[in-house]
C-alpha cells in the first residue's frame, strides 16, 4: 500500500513540474503622449511575466497638463 502511495505522489510530483515552467511574459515600454495623443518619450522595451506583468497592467494611466504616462506592453 505504502509503495502505490509513493508511486502516486511521484506521479502527482512529476505532472505539477511540467505545467510549473510555463510563464505568462510580454516586452512592456513606459511611454509618455502628448494632449494630441502623440508620442513625446518612449522607454525602453522589457519582458515582464507573471506577478510584474499583472502589476504593470493593473497601473492606470496618469495625466498631469495634458501630459498622458501609461505602460504600453505587447
Amino acid at each position: 500500500m505504502k509503495r502505490i502511495l509513493m508511486y502516486a505522489a511521484g506521479f502527482v510530483f512529476v505532472a505539477l513540474s511540467f505545467t510549473s515552467c510555463q510563464k505568462n511574459c510580454k516586452v512592456c515600454s513606459h511611454n509618455t503622449y502628448d494632449s494630441g495623443g502623440n508620442l513625446v518619450t518612449a522607454g525602453s522595451d522589457t519582458e515582464y511575466c507573471d506577478a510584474e506583468l499583472i502589476a504593470i497592467e493593473a497601473t492606470p494611466n496618469s495625466t498631469l497638463l495634458g501630459v498622458t504616462t501609461k505602460w504600453v506592453c505587447r
